[in-house]
């Protein structure tokens, strides 16, 4: 007897994080640990931004969180001009409920030095990590997609040299690799091991002073 295959179907569920309702196809409402890729480009107006949502479901309840959120390649492409430079860079950082990674994109006003395109990368690098920190990653990509963080940072970059662009160009929770795990628990170890050192140095000077004192 031939199995039969259970209907698939639309299912509706709730983004708090947008306020909106989508549908998921599939068989069954059990869709935990499942992805889902919304495009927010009507949304934004143009803004070609894309987002990445995971399901969390437990007992009964489901939580749709927000995982990732970047600019398509075809945007930044129509941004860039002949006659300019970009500045792109790619780093870890912690906000306040995960570890994060970003990407920052910055399209300058005209070609520039390498070492004003230098200062462009540090300064955006720390005035982002100094902005996120404090902030959850919920609100941090909500003030992203409102441009919110850009607008907050631009005017530092522009001390610099003006731009004609600046955009976080990726933003996504990335948990810690093995190897990084690693080398944090070789560093805190080496910390340790200087510490007692020093201690024992701090010792042996403090003993040769009491020797000295008690001979004169």
């Amino acid at each position: 007897m031939a199995l039969t295959q259970e209907k698939k179907k639309f299912f509706e569920i709730e983004i708090p994080f947008l306020k909106k309702e989508v549908e998921i196809y599939g068989t069954d409402k059990n869709f935990n640990g499942k992805h889902i890729k919304l495009d927010l480009t009507n949304l934004l107006k143009g803004k070609a931004l894309e987002m990445d949502f995971l399901i969390q479901q437990d007992n009964g309840k489901t939580s749709i969180l927000p995982r990732k959120a970047y600019l398509h390649g075809f945007y930044i492409r129509r941004m860039l001009r002949s006659a300019t430079n970009y500045v792109e860079d790619s780093f870890l950082t912690k906000c306040k409920d995960q570890q994060i990674r970003i990407k920052p994109f910055l399209i300058t006003r005209k070609k520039v030095s390498r070492r004003v395109l230098k200062a462009l990368r540090e300064k955006a690098k720390e005035k982002i990590t100094d902005y996120v920190k404090d902030k959850t990653f919920e609100t941090n990509i909500m003030d992203i997609i409102d441009s919110k963080l850009q607008k907050e940072i631009m005017p530092a970059l522009k001390k610099i040299y003006p731009l004609g662009l600046f955009e976080i160009r990726f933003i996504g929770i990335e948990d810690l690799k093995e190897h990084e795990k690693y080398e944090e628990e070789q560093e805190k170890k080496q910390n340790i091991e200087e510490n007692k050192i020093v201690e024992v140095l701090e010792t042996k000077e403090i003993n040769i002073k009491n020797k000295k004192t008690k001979k004169e």
